[in-house]
């Protein structure tokens, strides 16, 4: 009876969804006899291709955290569902002639199939799907709620229009010009929009972040996208015009050293200013390239560029008549879109250095050396917090971090500025021209009015139309809807139309986590109770490429919800953890052309294309379908098995890094799984192994080996160090085959901290020991503290004081035994040139001396 996991895993995966055995309980009363752990996945958009052996990572060490907090005697709440509105399935449908519905629900069933050979333990009677009317209702009805808290308005704005999707995407879709899911170019229109007023909770976004266990990486990013900064608006007029501009300077200490200022290209005050100048024209043609240039690339880093207005500003703060310049870097919608510069910013000063602008100095380090060089314009000193201000005068010789205030008050005395606060953030745009979204619950009437609709109407269905594309009129797909639906006589008499824009894909996914509580309940997104109990999520994982998108997002609607008493907490996911990117190894062409492992072969050492016979150079990169370098799991699955891909998943290295994938890999941990089979059953019988002694006839070295590995795969599980846990687990079974012997009870032990990790062969390994009942519905197993203490310790032995030697010794060893054991080892001897020691020095535990 070898391991042979297809049989096993197969079994055992029919007796779980048979005996339910992952559903959690829904009553209230059963629910509060234990304490709750909800582990939740960033959900999957279903797409046709299936998952490849990226995707289940951060499933597998959701799961193995949700195994163990049952056996632990946690209620625990693990569900998945599907992000299947959006792009993918409607270009499918338009290419097809199929309804996107369809599309959607063949990739779920085929995502469900591959998710459930890796045996999960999913309750799948929460499953979820964002495309289910009785879903999208509520995602309609917080729709409603934004819009009755003024949070959710139209207006004429500057969108990102994709003409070859005929839609508009939201900033963060966008990068160096291009859809970042198609690569499709993108060009900038004004269009009447849906917007969600996020900006309204910039503060408590920001705020908030400390509240939660999230890496410190991700908080970063979100603090910067929010782009809080506190500073001054400084006035000033302009020579020769009748206009008055305003600047924003969030370092504003050194505002002494303004020599020159910027302006946004597109600020909608710079064809004023340009009135009445000859080189009016040239100004803006240059202006509208610098603006063509910024939409091709969101690179923060690009190079300065500009053009001199040809007016001055007369600065109140003293600094005379400074140049006004359009600037690459200012951006209209921060600050006021126009910036006072100086010496004292990396940008200010590039530009001033390569446009010949006469820079002053006013903030300078403490060392002297350095600070002649500040004086003397070779670098660029930044450093608002510890430098030492020059001027003004009143600050002379202080530190300019500790005078925010004090320059604060100063500027409002002299009536030179005053206090604002400023944000990078932007309202959110919320319109798109897709057939596959939840339609808006808005209706519009003859007189222009905006009317919602009422709850007990929802869900409003998307309507079947002709064709997934936009009206040949450019109006969005559901235009092309039947007159029945467009069309509606209000209770008045007055008629309207309904709205024909969806909403984004990333609706659905703002609130997905509260539907998993309460996922049949056709009153409210969930009940009070069950919110009260289950939240907040106390783990979520997924990728680090959704650290500003899904989650900013997130963060708003559940406050909404917050303020709406809906929810009891003003965050989600309490504790958040990314898992790496799993990369895959492809064959590239000097043209370029991608090839597949099975057309490669090794001529006169070097590798080459079958089909083409040129020669290919070997990449690693992000697994692509279009690289030919994706692995299915399937095929994995099919070779070894679910549970040592499940394994080699969290073996590969720590969690959250960047990995290859290797399938010599998945052979590795599959002969541990075939060892840890090996220890406990006979191969011939098929019954338990001689192996398997009585407890009473095991060898004290393996129980205390047993012990330690209880200990360091729970902490290390709990801790999401799976790569470890798993090492431990392989020293522990290999100690045990040298000693031929380990005791029943510890082999149940075993197989029970085994069970989260690979959980078919334990459930399996469980039964021919003879035990009833499901081995993932048994108890976590516990650890004597005494013995996971070491017998022995580690010392180090030095000769003249310089370290030569480590050797192990009892602790319990006196200092003449530990004497005559170093003294004995060849090493040692060696050293000491066989001359006889003067002194010898013994630290318990740590270190013996060896004068000679």
């Amino acid at each position: 009876m070898r391991y042979d996991p297809n049989a096993i895993e197969t079994k055992w995966q029919a007796a779980w969804a048979k005996a339910q055995v992952f559903k959690t309980p829904t009553d209230l009363n059963e629910l509060s006899q234990k304490p709750k752990f909800y582990v939740l996945d960033m959900f999957p958009y279903p797409s046709g291709a299936g998952l490849h052996v990226g995707h289940p990572e951060g499933y597998t060490a959701t799961d193995v955290v949700a195994r163990l907090k049952r056996m632990q005697g946690f209620n625990v709440l693990h569900p998945m569902g599907w992000d299947a509105f959006g792009l993918p399935a409607e270009r499918a449908a338009e290419r097809d002639n199929i309804h996107p519905a369809i599309i959607t629900a063949e990739n779920e069933a085929n995502f469900k199939r591959q998710i459930n050979r890796l045996g999960f333990s999913y309750d799948w009677d929460r499953e979820i799907s964002t495309t289910d009317p009785k879903y999208y209702k509520f995602t309609q009805w917080i729709f409603l709620k934004l819009y009755e808290k003024d949070l959710a308005y139209l207006a004429e704005v500057a969108v990102n229009w994709c003409p070859a999707l005929s839609t508009v995407l939201a900033n963060e879709e966008v990068k160096d010009g291009r859809y970042v899911e198609t690569g499709d170019l993108v060009e900038k229109r004004i269009m009447r929009q849906w917007m969600l007023r996020i900006t309204a909770y910039a503060d408590r976004l920001l705020e908030d972040l400390d509240d939660v266990d999230w890496p410190e990486g991700v908080k970063e990013m979100q603090r910067n996208w929010i782009g809080k900064s506190e500073g001054l608006v400084f006035r000033f007029p302009i020579k020769g015009l009748d206009l008055t501009l305003e600047a924003f300077s969030a370092h504003f200490e050194t505002f002494k050293s303004d020599s020159f200022i910027t302006i946004a290209p597109d600020h909608p005050l710079l064809p004023t200013l340009l009135e009445g100048l000859p080189q009016r024209q040239e100004v803006l043609d240059y202006c509208e390239g610098l603006i063509k240039k910024r939409e091709a690339s969101r690179d923060d880093n690009k190079e300065v560029e500009g053009i001199f207005t040809g007016r001055y500003a007369l600065d109140p703060a003293g600094n005379g008549e400074l140049p006004i310049w359009v600037a690459n870097f200012v951006l209209k919608d921060y600050g006021t879109g126009i910036v006072k510069c100086n010496a004292h910013d990396e940008r200010d000063f590039r530009f001033a250095k390569k446009y010949d602008i006469p820079l002053k100095a006013v903030l300078f380090p403490k060392d002297e050396v350095e600070a002649a060089k500040v004086r003397s314009f070779d670098v660029c000193y930044t450093d608002h917090t510890n430098g030492i201000l020059s001027e003004p005068a009143e600050f002379a010789g202080k530190v300019a971090g500790a005078s925010r205030e004090g320059i604060i008050a100063y500027c409002e005395m002299q009536n030179l500025a005053v206090r604002k606060t400023s944000y990078k953030l932007r309202d959110w745009l919320f319109s798109r021209q897709r057939y596959w979204g939840e339609p808006f619950p808005i209706l519009h009437a003859e007189d222009g009015s905006v009317i919602p609709m009422l709850e007990h109407d929802l869900p409003l269905t998307l309507p079947m139309i002709d064709a997934y594309k936009p009206t040949d009129d450019g109006r969005p797909p559901l235009a092309r809807a039947s007159k029945d639906w467009l069309n509606v006589v209000l209770p008045d008499g007055r008629k309207a139309v309904r709205e024909t824009n969806t909403m984004p894909q990333w609706a659905g996914s703002c609130w997905y986590y509260l539907r998993y509580i309460d996922p049949h309940n056709d009153q409210v997104l969930c009940s009070k109770e069950l919110e009260n109990y289950w939240m907040p999520v106390d783990l979520y994982i997924g990728g680090v490429e959704h650290a500003v998108l899904h989650l900013l997002y997130a963060r708003f609607w559940h406050k909404v919800l917050y303020d709406c008493g809906v929810v009891h907490t003003k965050e989600p996911f309490l504790k958040l953890f990314n898992q790496g990117m799993i990369l895959g190894q492809s064959y590239q062409d000097a043209q370029g052309k991608y090839y597949y492992p099975h057309d490669i072969e090794t001529k006169d050492g070097k590798l080459s294309a079958k089909s083409t016979g040129r020669e290919v150079k070997t990449q690693v990169e992000k697994m692509s379908k279009s690289r030919y370098n994706v692995v299915n799991p399937d095929e994995v699955i099919d070779a070894y098995g679910a549970d040592a891909m499940r394994l080699y998943e969290l073996f590969m290295g720590p969690l959250e890094q960047v990995k290859m994938w290797q399938m010599a890999g998945v052979e590795g941990v599959y002969r541990f799984l075939q060892r840890a089979w090996r220890l406990l059953i006979d191969e011939e019988s098929g019954r338990v192994s001689a192996t398997v002694v009585a407890q009473a006839d095991e060898p004290h070295a393996i129980t205390r080996a047993l012990h330690k590995t209880i200990k360091k795969v729970t902490q290390d599980t709990l801790d999401l160090k799976f790569n470890t846990a798993i090492s431990q687990m392989m020293i522990f079974v290999n100690e045990a085959m040298a000693a031929k012997a380990i005791g029943r009870d510890s082999a149940l032990s075993f197989i029970r901290i085994l069970a989260p990790y690979a959980p078919h062969i334990a459930e399996e390994l469980w039964a021919r020991l003879g035990e009833r009942g499901f081995l993932c519905q048994s108890t976590w197993p516990t650890f004597d503290p005494a013995l996971c203490e070491d017998d022995e310790v580690t010392i180090v032995v030095q000769v003249n004081g310089k370290r030569r030697e480590e050797m192990r010794v009892s602790k319990t060893a006196s200092s003449e035994e530990i004497q005559k054991q170093a003294l004995e080892n060849e090493t040692v001897k060696k050293f000491m040139n066989n001359l006889p020691p003067k002194k010898i020095i013994v630290v318990p535990s740590k270190l013996v001396n060896i004068v000679v």
